[in-house]
């Protein structure tokens, strides 16, 4: 029993939520066409039962009727054969009982008092045995007894009109076989009145939800929202959303704001730090040639810091200047010799690797050169602090279909899957990560490409070789 309850429960769930799933038109519509459905199967079932109550009633009172008339207006003649066997005519020029049982499809058989039948038509008509009342039902047969006089004999005889059953059977089930087509093609028909009404009721919907398509598409919060002319639950819906909107779009308006504020304060914050750091720098330069044995050492210490924090400064800035849309003027720039410079730059610290450089001459691109030569230095470096001693480290520039393609390329472990989608994220690291980086250097590469129109990707190594990164930018 449990088990049967919970089957039910279980075809209960999963009815409701295939119910659920359909789009609402379709169960507006559905709901109509079973509501039709059941209005028009009860109307069915009354009409039905009434109308073969009647067909069977009229049926009956037909059969009767046809017996009554028999007895009234035939005029029979009993005779003897040979064989002394009794033979029942109908007097000339009164009704034929042949004629009327063919024009009614019937059955007539005239039975003696002694139960000998004297007369039947159709000739091979059924026995109904000897009568028993005056109305029966035998084999399928309306069977009705009648006393008909005789011409020639005082005593009557019994005469059995019948007719088939399954006559008016077969007309029973034509009215029921026509309801049932009337009830299934109203029912179609209430699904389709349905779907059309139900369409037209949701077109407010529709044109709502077109409308947020396009605020989506666009962004813009401040796009109208249609609003339907009644004043209905789709109207209110519909001024509900635009306040919802011009809400959004005033918190989105402040928090730009605020950010812009907040980009301007860092670049403006990290340009003033240059001057005081620069400062800094020089008098810590100074004191380390002056001081001698643990003062010096503390003051390289310092100097080292410095250098630092003037790098993770001047990183910030870059960032805060691209963050804020403040641009460095540009002017053609070669970018091979860019390369050529700060592959120059980083030999003296490639601590064993072997920089290779393939980068001729005439890759012009529209640029600031200070920016070019930090994207091009944070590439190499990167690929320097990620591999070991001795590794190859290899920089391409070539001109191709309209753009200046700059390659780094390294002979080390690569890049994990995991984390290819994150290194360009500022102050990541990686797992194999020195202390000595900030986490901005290939985040600064890319705001630095994108600054000049172009694009840095992480492809996939040739020959099997490690890391690759790739920078597109527009030819000038």
């Amino acid at each position: 029993m449990g088990s049967l309850d919970s089957s039910i429960r279980s075809a209960a769930r999963a009815t409701s939520s295939a119910y659920k799933s359909l789009p609402i038109r379709w169960r507006l519509a559905g709901g109509s066409a079973a509501l039709t459905l059941v209005i028009l199967c009860g109307f069915a079932v009354i009409v039905g039962v009434l109308t073969t109550r009647q067909i069977h009633e009229d049926f009956h009172r037909e059969v009767a009727s046809g017996a009554d008339r028999l007895q009234r207006q035939a005029r029979l003649r009993l005779d003897y054969d040979r064989n002394n066997n009794p033979v029942v005519t109908a007097v000339p020029g009164t009704t034929d009982l042949a004629d009327f049982a063919a024009s009614s499809g019937a059955v007539i058989r005239v039975i003696t008092d002694d139960d000998t039948v004297a007369y039947q038509t159709p000739p091979n008509a059924p026995d109904f045995g000897i009568p028993t009342a005056q109305t029966e039902e035998i084999d399928g047969w309306r069977v009705e007894t009648r006393q008909v006089p005789l011409v020639n004999y005082a005593d009557p005889l019994l005469l059995q009109y019948a007719r088939r059953i399954s006559d008016v059977q077969d007309t029973a089930n034509r009215v029921k076989v026509f309801l049932a087509f009337g009830v299934l093609g109203g029912a179609l028909l209430a699904l389709l009145a349905g779907l059309a009404t139900a369409r037209r009721a949701m077109e407010p919907i529709a044109e709502l939800t077109a409308a947020a398509r396009r605020i989506e598409q666009s962004r813009d919060p401040s796009e109208r929202i249609p609003h339907p002319e009644a004043e209905d639950e789709v109207s209110e819906l519909a001024r509900t959303l635009e306040a919802m909107l011009a809400a959004l779009d005033g918190s989105r308006s402040e928090t730009e704001a605020a950010l812009t504020r907040q980009r301007e304060f860092v670049a403006d914050a990290s340009h003033e730090l240059r001057t005081p750091l620069t400062s800094v720098l020089a008098n810590l330069e100074l004191l380390e040639e002056e001081l001698e044995g643990e003062q010096r050492d503390t003051a390289s210490s310092a100097l080292r810091s410095s250098r630092r924090m003037r790098r993770l400064v001047a990183d910030l800035l870059l960032l805060a200047r691209a963050d804020a849309g403040r641009q460095a003027p540009h002017r053609p720039v070669d970018l091979s010799e860019v390369v050529t410079d700060a592959a120059a730059e980083l030999e003296p610290v490639a601590g064993g690797h072997e920089i290779s450089i393939d980068a001729p001459a005439g890759a012009e691109v529209s640029g600031a050169r200070d920016e070019l030569h930090r994207l091009v230095l944070n590439l190499m470096e990167n690929a320097l602090r990620h591999t070991d001693p001795g590794t190859a480290v290899e920089a391409t520039v070539e001109r191709r279909n309209g753009e200046v393609v700059l390659a780094v390329e390294d002979d080390g472990p690569g890049i994990p899957l995991e984390q290819r989608e994150k290194v360009f994220e500022r102050f990541y690291r990686g797992s194999g990560e020195q202390s000595g980086s900030s986490g901005l250097g290939l985040s600064i590469v890319r705001a630095v490409a994108e600054s000049h129109q172009g694009s840095v990707r992480l492809e996939e190594p040739l020959d099997g070789r490690g890391a690759r990164f790739v920078v597109r930018i527009p030819a000038a």
